[in-house]
């Protein structure tokens, strides 16, 4: 009892600074339980929709006349499989849609949704009270993505023509709900989709096989066994099949959460250790400032564990305050998370509560505080009573002045300035630590910023995509020799790539292999060990991949491509987000020697000074007979980054303010308990003559040191150690080095911008010198 009042007293009596660590208490267990409430959950929230909607494990779509029921009953009999369900559908190899402000170019299938189904049902979250001739039921990804209402148009371009529809419903789909995955479900009512059905050319005519299974960890070895036991293989057929699993559309749907949650553990870690620091602080400032109290108490009974334990109650009490307080805001601001959530997903995000990460939280915040707690409460037991009576002196306490004023040369204020600097170093060493950290923490998510909204480039190319202008699908009958000759000749082009992906097996492991004939006129290199392949014997593969089959650079390998197989040594690792990680290279000689009639049929051009929409147009007018389709990569790239945009932002944001709060709140503290210690020093300085604005300027003279080092110190570090730290995040994506634009005049700016916030509080807080005088202190 005696304890507990002791350490309530202790925290009465400084409440400010009680309050201080309060906030940053809670501001880490906000952070902490929200990031691994997400890490945990998100995989689960995944399993549970899929459960919750009856969406399918596996779906292979194909076109009508490839498929026939053996393909049916091999799915059936597949083991694991519980359910198999087959539809027909409408398929839009290469559709167009405004998505977002900008031209989003997909696969579109859409199904009849007045056809009864077990698998896949209809499930809409809004839906309008009226219907219509051109109704459309679209993704909930559509509103949270794009933007789109109830009730608006939506008009799809295919095959150079508009198909208007009115949106009037938003469904809920975990297999095909995203722009991200390359495909998006959408479903007609039963008039609208025969009349589009009849309006078509039967190449758009497909069937769907959907299929769930016991165990969704399957679901791809399930869709790899049955693809590379039906696909067509000859690019001079119009067939097609192609499969989803829920394996790799929650991957993919996965990797943005899961940075984002990432991200805030790491910044909540930051924050407990600020606040560690603190805690070291306050505990070593108070048994200083209270050495007479210690005294008194230890003389009228009370023993060095009674004293310490009250010291460490009181921390553990404010940690346990702010970690309940921050936990509780967590469940408060989740459904900001979960906004994001739905947005990268097009899920609704369904917060529950979940007691053990709670406590997990707690728990990692509190023992933190317990252990600093004791080791810098420590030396209580040390201290006698008379010493402490003393006011901590034993026989002598002679320090040394290292800058004696009549010796050292410069201004009065100078270098007074600095001897307040050299006095309280151990307060400055703890102020360098959190203003490194900071700085550090807010370049971090100025750069992920820059490279995801501004400069996207090096964030596409960690998707294995190539920075071209325009993507051109040639038709099978085309020369493609011919048409590159032709097409390089245009104006305004600077080069033209075949750069093909097909899918292959490497010692038994399906990988999606690009083909390009020599990789050094590519742009983007994702090789980061070794050289892509020159010759037709050589194959480059993802680190993924080599961890797969445990081979590396110099080891060979078995490569399948249809019927056929050859061996091929490895020449270099590479990485890409993009497929799981699973890729790799060949040149177009080298899959020649498995296909002897491989040409290639995807085209990239590289444009300057001219618009991708009136080069296209150009293209489609002198080319247009020996093309499918023609893309504006560019215009594409846009509309899928930009629910990628609006994550970062929100971090960017949070980062931005937290580092604003805790700066603020940290010259507060350390200001004002430097003002209370040295209240005479500066009283009798005022009665000599020194006005409030020369100390003023004495103590943000002797602060400016330090911050200026610490924020560039941590501009330093995170100038060259933000990609190292984003290749350890995003590792599990497939991303083993990264090389994010570091925009210097960004960081500069963002370091000035804290340079003049600290200085700024330090002169607002270091105003509380004008209420000291030396009559107040005569009169106190």
């Amino acid at each position: 009892m005696k304890i507990t009042k002791l350490a309530l007293a202790n925290i009465k009596k400084s409440k400010s600074a009680t309050i201080s660590l309060l906030i940053f208490i809670m501001i880490a267990a906000l952070l902490l339980n929200t990031g691994l409430m997400v890490i945990t959950q998100i995989s689960s929230f995944f399993d549970n929709k899929v459960e919750q909607l009856e969406d399918p494990h596996v779906t292979f779509v194909m076109d009508e006349a490839t498929y026939d029921t053996s393909k049916e009953e091999y799915a059936r009999s597949y083991p694991g499989v519980t359910k198999v369900e087959t539809e027909e559908l409408i398929n839009m190899d290469i559709a167009k849609f405004d998505f977002g402000g900008a031209e989003l170019s997909v696969n579109i299938v859409i199904f009849n949704a007045n056809e009864q189904r077990e698998i896949g049902q209809l499930k809409l979250i809004e839906k309008l009270g009226t219907s219509s001739e051109n109704d459309i039921y679209v993704p909930y990804s559509f509103k949270t993505n794009a933007g789109y209402e109830l009730g608006e148009q939506l008009t799809i371009n295919y095959k150079n023509h508009d198909y208007n529809y009115k949106i009037a419903g938003f469904l809920e789909t975990t297999m095909m709900g995203t722009n991200n995955i390359g495909v998006i479900k959408f479903m007609l009512p039963e008039i609208a989709y025969s009349n589009l059905k009849d309006e078509l050319d039967t190449q758009s005519d497909a069937i769907i096989i959907s299929a769930i299974m016991e165990d969704l960890t399957q679901s791809a070895k399930f869709k790899n066994n049955f693809i590379n036991k039906y696909q067509r293989l000859t690019e001079e057929s119009n067939s097609y099949i192609w499969g989803l699993d829920f394996e790799l559309v929650k991957g993919v749907n996965t990797l943005t959460v899961n940075m984002v949650a990432t991200i805030l553990v790491a910044f909540a870690i930051i924050i407990v250790l600020v606040s560690l620091i603190v805690i070291r602080f306050r505990v070593t400032n108070s048994i200083e400032d209270g050495m007479a109290n210690i005294g008194v108490l230890k003389a009228i009974g009370y023993t060095s564990r009674q004293i310490l334990s009250s010291i460490i109650l009181q921390f553990i009490i404010i940690a346990l305050s702010g970690s309940v307080i921050g936990i509780a805001l967590s469940y408060v601001l989740m459904p900001i998370f979960g906004g994001i959530i739905s947005t990268l997903s097009g899920l609704i995000w369904i917060q529950t509560f979940d007691l053990i990460i709670n406590l997990i939280s707690m728990f990692l915040v509190a023992f933190s505080v317990l252990v600093v707690s004791l080791l810098s409460a420590y030396r209580v037991r040390k201290i006698v009573p008379v010493a402490a009576l003393r006011g901590g002196l034993l026989t002598h306490n002679f320090k040394r002045n290292h800058l004696p004023l009549e010796k050292a040369k410069g201004g009065l204020h100078f270098l007074l300035a600095t001897k307040s600097t050299i006095a309280n170093a151990k307060q400055n060493l703890m102020i360098l630590l959190i203003i490194i950290a900071l700085t550090f923490a807010s370049i971090f998510s100025v750069v992920l910023y820059y490279n995801v909204a501004t400069d996207k480039t090096a964030f596409i190319n960690l998707f294995g995509s190539e920075p071209a202008n325009v993507y051109i699908v040639v038709k099978s009958e085309t020369d493609t020799e011919v048409l590159i000759n032709d097409i390089e000749q245009m104006d305004h082009v600077r080069k033209v790539n075949i750069l093909d992906m097909i899918k292959t097996e490497i010692d038994d492991h399906t990988v999606y292999t690009n083909i390009t004939k020599q990789y050094d006129e590519l742009e983007n290199n994702i090789v980061y060990e070794g050289r892509q392949p020159k010759y037709d014997n050589e194959i480059s593969i993802s680190w993924i991949v080599s961890n797969q089959i445990n081979k590396g650079i110099g080891d060979t390998v078995e490569v399948k491509y249809g019927s056929e197989a050859s061996d091929y040594i490895i020449t270099g690792l590479s990485q890409a987000m993009g497929n799981g990680g699973t890729v790799a290279a060949l040149t177009m000689e080298g899959i020649q020697t498995l296909y002897s009639d491989y040409k290639g049929w995807i085209l990239y051009v590289y444009l300057d000074g001219i618009a991708n929409k009136d080069f296209i147009k150009n293209l489609q007018e002198q080319y247009g007979d020996q093309i499918v389709e023609v893309l504006d990569i560019d215009e594409n790239i846009e509309s899928q980054t930009g629910m990628y945009t609006s994550a970062v932002f929100a971090v960017m944001v949070m980062v931005f303010i937290i580092t604003v709060l805790v700066v603020v709140m940290i010259l507060y503290l350390v200001i004002k308990t430097m003002i209370i210690k040295r209240k005479k020093e500066f009283g009798v300085m005022k009665a000599i003559g020194y006005s409030t604005i020369q100390l003023m300027n004495q103590i943000s003279i002797s602060f400016l040191p330090v911050i200026i080092t610490g924020v560039a110190v941590g501009g330093v570090l995170g100038y060259y150690f933000t990609n190292p730290m984003l290749s350890v995040l995003l590792s599990s994506a497939g991303v083993k080095r990264l090389e994010f634009i570091i925009h210097l005049p960004s960081i500069l700016i963002l370091c000035i911008g804290i340079l003049i916030l600290s200085y700024i509080v330090i002169i607002l807080v270091s105003r509380r010198i004008k209420n000291i005088s030396a009559y107040g202190l005569i009169s106190e």
